[in-house]
C-alpha cells in the first residue's frame, strides 16, 4: 500500500523533530560539564590524591574485615566498615587525609618535613561528619621526629581528639588539663611501644575548627616530648573506628606550613621589630603579669602572636586582652579583635594571672610572629 500524502507529511514532520532533538542533544553533550566521579578505595593501604595536594588513605591495619572509603574533592567518607575489635585495644584502622609524608608516600608539593624552629605558623582547617551507630574517635594526628624522615614511625605522635563515641580512650593516662588554641583539653600521655603519644581530648564534640598546628607542637616541646630542632613530618585528619564506622566523613581539610618571617603567606603581616616589657607582681603561690608589646619597626603589624616560655612551676589560670594557647611551659598569646593592629611605634598590652611554686622568675625571651624581641 502506498502511503497517503498525509502519512508522508507526518513522517517528514516526525523525522524533522527527531533531527532537531538529536542536534539539541549533541549541543548539550558538547557544552555540559562532564561529571567527575568520586574515587572509592577498598585496598588495605590504598591511596589517592585530592585537590592536587593532599593524600587520602584507607589505612586498614587492625582487621581483615572489609573497609572502603570514598575520596571526594574536599575530603573522604567511610562507605563500608565491616567487623569490630575489642575497645580495650587498638582500633581497626585510621582512614585519613594528610599533608606531608607517610611511609615514603609524600603529598604533592608538600614542604614537609620541616624543622620546628623554621616554622612560623601551620594553619589548618578541618570539618567532620559524625555518626552514632559506631565506636570511634575523630583524631587529628601531628607527627614529629628528630630527623626529617619520610618513612616509618616517628618518635612522637600528637593526637587531637575532636570527638569520641563509646568507651575508647587514648594511649597512656591523664596528666592534667591545658588550654591550647583557645580551647580546653584533657591531656593524656603514654607510649604505644613504638612511639610517644601526647593526646588532647575535647570535653565535647567539635565538628569543625580552624587552628595552628604549631600550638600543639609547642606543647610537645614544653613537655619534653620534642625539641625545636625536631621535624614536623606530616599532619593527618581522620577516624579510628573500633566498631562499624560507615558514614563518618572528613567533609573538608586544608593544611599549610609557613616558614621564616611574617612576610610568608598566611602569617600575620608587617614588620616584627619589637620590644617587650614584662611587669610582674608575685606572692607565695601566685602572681599576675602585665605585658606590653611595642612595634619598633617602620611598618604596621596586622595580627600578632607573642611566644614565650613560662619558668617551671608557673601556670596561667586566667588572662585578659589576649587569647592564650598553653597555660604552662610554652605559651603563645595572640591578639583579640580590638588590639590586632600595631602601628609603627604602637603598643598592645595584655595580662594574666597564675599560680607558682618555688622561686618566681620571669620568662627569659619573647618572639613576635616568629622574630625575637628585645626585652626592657
Amino acid at each position: 500500500m502506498r502511503p497517503s500524502p498525509h502519512d508522508a507529511r507526518r513522517a517528514r514532520g516526525l523525522l524533522g523533530a527527531l533531527l532537531t532533538s538529536l542536534v539539541s542533544l549533541a549541543a548539550l553533550l558538547t557544552t555540559a560539564p562532564v561529571a567527575q566521579a568520586d574515587t572509592t578505595i577498598c585496598e588495605t593501604f590504598g591511596t589517592t590524591t585530592i585537590q592536587g595536594r593532599y593524600v587520602v588513605q584507607n589505612n586498614r591495619w587492625g582487621t581483615s574485615a572489609t573497609q572502603c572509603i570514598t575520596a571526594t574533592d574536599s575530603g573522604f567518607r567511610i562507605t563500608q566498615a565491616d567487623g569490630s575489635v575489642p575497645t580495650n585495644g587498638a582500633p581497626k584502622s585510621y582512614p585519613s587525609v594528610y599533608n606531608g609524608c607517610h611511609y615514603t608516600n609524600c603529598s604533592p608539593g608538600t614542604n614537609l618535613p620541616a624543622q620546628l624552629s623554621s616554622i612560623s605558623t601551620a594553619p589548618s582547617n578541618i570539618s567532620f561528619n559524625y555518626v552514632n551507630n559506631a565506636v570511634y574517635d575523630a583524631a587529628y594526628d601531628i607527627w614529629l621526629d628528630p630527623t626529617p624522615r619520610t618513612d616509618g614511625v616517628n618518635r612522637t605522635e600528637i593526637m587531637i581528639w575532636f570527638n569520641k563515641v563509646g568507651s575508647v580512650q587514648p594511649i597512656g593516662s591523664p596528666v592534667g588539663n591545658a588550654n591550647v588554641g583557645g580551647r580546653d583539653w584533657q591531656v593524656w600521655s603514654g607510649n604505644n611501644g613504638s612511639n610517644d603519644v601526647l593526646s588532647f581530648v575535647a570535653p565535647s564534640a567539635i565538628s569543625s575548627w580552624n587552628f595552628d598546628v604549631m600550638d600543639f607542637a609547642r606543647q610537645a616541646v614544653s613537655r619534653g616530648l620534642a625539641q625545636n630542632s625536631w621535624y614536623l613530618t606530616s599532619v593527618q585528619a581522620g577516624f579510628e573506628p573500633w566498631q562499624n564506622g560507615a558514614g563518618l566523613a572528613v567533609t573538608s581539610f586544608s593544611s599549610s606550613v609557613n616558614k621564616g618571617s611574617s612576610s610568608d603567606p598566611g602569617t600575620p603581616g608587617g614588620s616584627t621589630a619589637c620590644k617587650v616589657a614584662y611587669g610582674a607582681n608575685a606572692w607565695q603561690g601566685g602572681f599576675t603579669a602585665d605585658v606590653t608589646i611595642t612595634n619598633t619597626g617602620a611598618s604596621p603589624v596586622s595580627g600578632w602572636k607573642l611566644a614565650f616560655t613560662l619558668p617551671s612551676g608557673q601556670q596561667i589560670t586566667s588572662a585578659w586582652n589576649a587569647n592564650l594557647s598553653g597555660s604552662s611551659g610554652a605559651v603563645t598569646a595572640s591578639n583579640v579583635s580590638h588590639n590586632s593592629e600595631l602601628a609603627a611605634g604602637g603598643r598592645a598590652t595584655f595580662g594574666f594571672q597564675g599560680t607558682s611554686s618555688g622561686t618566681f622568675a620571669k620568662p627569659s625571651a619573647f618572639t613576635l610572629n616568629g622574630t625575637a624581641c628585645a626585652t626592657v
